[in-house]
């Protein structure tokens, strides 16, 4: 069956069928280092920082420097989607919403994606040779946390019970850099920030962002904050269900008045892609003529830069 339809044809759905409103890109994808996986799991391969020596005597023996190596394992995950447009429904309807399910289905492909992403900026993540060894994203060396007052956790400690959660400020931006900066992250790197649209409400609200004097970029006039104190500010929805949101209620605090939220720095996550999204139309004999829309694809995900990431509880709403 071929899947062409005209410009006029893609007009007259529009104007019949409302997609309701959803995350329909990912919007974290972009910010991973990508990778073409043929298996079941795929490996981040690590290099750590050396020191060379000073010369000290003439025709001395060459130097061997060990350069450390490590590795991340990530996991593949096969997802896929389908639905069915019966033939004779199609007739009572009138128009062909055909176009709009591949629209629907393409969405949540791309929000799945986006889970895998932020799953591995807080999850457990599998080191060593084969992966036997799991590195917890609060371990020691490895991710910093700020709990939801704003005070920065013991290096190696999880995140602790506060008295009050408060929204994201210009004070909890500045930590976050400052613990980017402590990690010996490259500041050419681009940082990011992903949070709920009430913090990002909380920031616009502030004197700093909303004021040109100290910010270039007009976030009130635009109505949104894109970039600040060179963060790229990614808005995500609190978690609901299975088809909308990816920010999880923090597991220290009191249900539902704080979420985990990430700043970190371009590539600290890696994507393996196993399976591009791929979509199928096609009709079935078997059930009488129906139209399927068919939908799959294969992506896992693994931090594999835990200083590159720090993970921050927010006040939720």
């Amino acid at each position: 069956m071929s899947f062409e339809i005209t410009a006029a044809q893609t007009e007259q759905y529009r104007s019949n069928i409302l997609l309701l409103s959803q995350q329909k890109m990912s919007y974290l994808r972009a910010t991973c280092q990508e990778e073409s996986v043929v298996g079941r799991t795929f490996y981040g391969e690590r290099i750590g920082a050396t020191a060379g020596q000073d010369i000290e005597e003439r025709h001395g023996d060459t130097p061997l420097i060990s350069t450390p190596h490590s590795r991340r394992r990530g996991s593949m995950v096969d997802w896929d989607w389908s639905d069915r447009i019966d033939e004779m429904d199609k007739i009572k309807m009138i128009i062909d919403p055909q176009s709009t399910y591949v629209q629907n289905a393409i969405a949540a492909a791309n929000r799945r994606i986006d889970k895998h992403v932020y799953g591995a900026l807080g999850g457990a993540a599998a080191a060593g040779q084969s992966g036997g060894t799991t590195i917890n994203n609060y371990d020691a060396g490895e991710c910093r946390l700020v709990d939801a007052d704003g005070t920065v956790a013991t290096a190696g400690s999880n995140h602790t019970l506060v008295a009050t959660e408060t929204a994201l400020t210009i004070a909890k931006l500045l930590t976050c850099k400052q613990l980017l900066d402590e990690g010996d992250i490259d500041p050419e790197r681009q940082r990011h920030l992903a949070t709920n649209p009430y913090n990002i409400n909380q920031m616009l609200n502030t004197t700093e962002v909303k004021n040109a004097d100290y910010n270039t970029v007009k976030a009130l006039a635009q109505g949104q904050i894109n970039t600040f104190m060179a963060f790229n500010f990614i808005m995500l929805q609190n978690y609901q269900d299975a088809i909308k949101g990816h920010l999880v209620d923090s597991p220290i605090e009191t249900a539902d008045t704080a979420v985990e939220c990430y700043a970190w720095a371009q590539g600290a996550v890696k994507l393996g892609v196993g399976k591009e999204i791929q979509t199928s139309v096609d009709i079935l004999p078997t059930k009488r003529y129906s139209v399927q829309v068919y939908m799959r694809h294969s992506f896992g995900a693994v931090r594999v830069e835990g200083p590159a990431v720090v993970e921050i509880s927010l006040k939720k709403k």
